[in-house]
């Protein structure tokens, strides 16, 4: 079995391994993930020394949250467990239903709210879908203009800051969980969340990776200076750094296509292979606590643990630097780019 480095979460006394599991595409984002194959997935990712695992109410609809409980109550020893707020769950016929991108959601629609009776519901039904007496981490998920718009989220906004943060204080300060964050695409949402008040760890989704550093300055350094820890999620940028054409859920635009192939040159004269560097990349910013990849089957996990174990040179990371493929100021092993 590999073994994992830990980082601590913020000033909790919780530790995570540097590789987590993310529970999105076991759910069938885009095509379906038979259930016997996801809990497989999930059973191998703890089986291998993986402890820290995350889902949503959205991942399916629920089907997520059903598919990681049955396979964690049996477990002697529990991993990291987070899901999410934001959004409740209302029974709907299936003609009438809304799938968005699950291949097959359970009969579930979704309903925007972040008010402090609906995170507190929410939790809740959370609890119920895993079948589990805990959590240890709640993330505000999806607020921000990507998924709402300004005016919807405007409204939205002032809900989570007239209700739903004192509602996650409450969890917290109360030790019903352990830590509490937010989990979105924009790192610019996160910058207002600081205004607001104190989080203990965010999750960014393919902001900080190997093609794109925009969250660098000054979100993560905000986070450094708040004792704030993130969690990278997408570190494959929706499959374009794992082959496919797809950057942010759609077909990627020429100019990133064009990076991706400049930044592969450089992994293909060190050898190694691209993903296995967009894998590891995220780790040398000391605010970043795991990297968070979705496999879809035991298979799809194994070579993931195989990138994650490929060997890689620092001149690697300097070549990249030397070829403005890096932000300025980007940390690598050794120094900055």
């Amino acid at each position: 079995m590999p073994g994992f480095e830990r980082r601590r979460i913020g000033q909790t006394d919780l530790e995570v391994t540097t590789l987590g599991l993310g529970g999105a595409s076991l759910a069938g984002i885009f095509s379906a993930v038979p259930a016997d194959q996801a809990r497989a997935t999930i059973a191998r990712a703890l089986e291998m020394g993986i402890t820290y695992v995350d889902t949503a109410p959205q991942y399916g609809l629920g089907l997520s949250e059903h598919l990681m409980g049955e396979v964690l109550r049996d477990q002697a020893r529990r991993p990291v467990i987070s899901t999410k707020v934001g959004r409740l769950l209302r029974p709907v016929a299936p003609a009438r239903q809304d799938k968005g991108n699950w291949a097959h959601p359970l009969p579930f629609d979704q309903h925007y709210d972040y008010s402090y009776d609906a995170v507190m519901r929410s939790f809740e039904d959370s609890l119920q879908r895993l079948g589990l007496d805990r959590v240890d981490i709640v993330y505000v998920h999806d607020i921000g203009t990507m998924t709402h718009g300004t005016d919807d989220n405007r409204r939205l906004w002032a809900q989570l800051e007239s209700g739903g943060y004192k509602a996650l204080r409450e969890l917290r300060d109360g030790g019903v969980v352990r830590a509490i964050g937010l989990g979105v695409n924009e790192w610019e949402i996160l910058m207002d969340a600081f205004a607001l008040g104190d989080w203990d760890v965010f999750l960014l989704a393919g902001r900080y990776t190997l093609l794109e550093q925009t969250s660098l300055e000054p979100f993560l350094a905000t986070c450094l200076k708040r004792q704030a820890s993130v969690v990278i999620g997408g570190p494959f940028n929706s499959g374009i750094l794992v082959g496919s054409d797809t950057f942010d859920y759609a077909k990627a635009p020429a100019h990133i296509v064009t990076k991706v192939r400049a930044i592969d040159a450089i992994c293909r004269d060190f050898g190694v292979p691209l993903p296995a560097a967009a894998l590891q990349f995220p780790l040398a910013h000391p605010a970043v606590c795991t990297v968070l990849p979705g496999p879809r089957s035991p298979a799809e996990l194994d070579a993931i643990l195989d990138w994650w174990k490929t060997p890689i040179p620092d001149g690697l990371w300097t070549a990249l630097a030397d070829k403005g493929l890096l932000t300025p100021g980007t940390p690598i092993p050794g120094g900055t780019a």
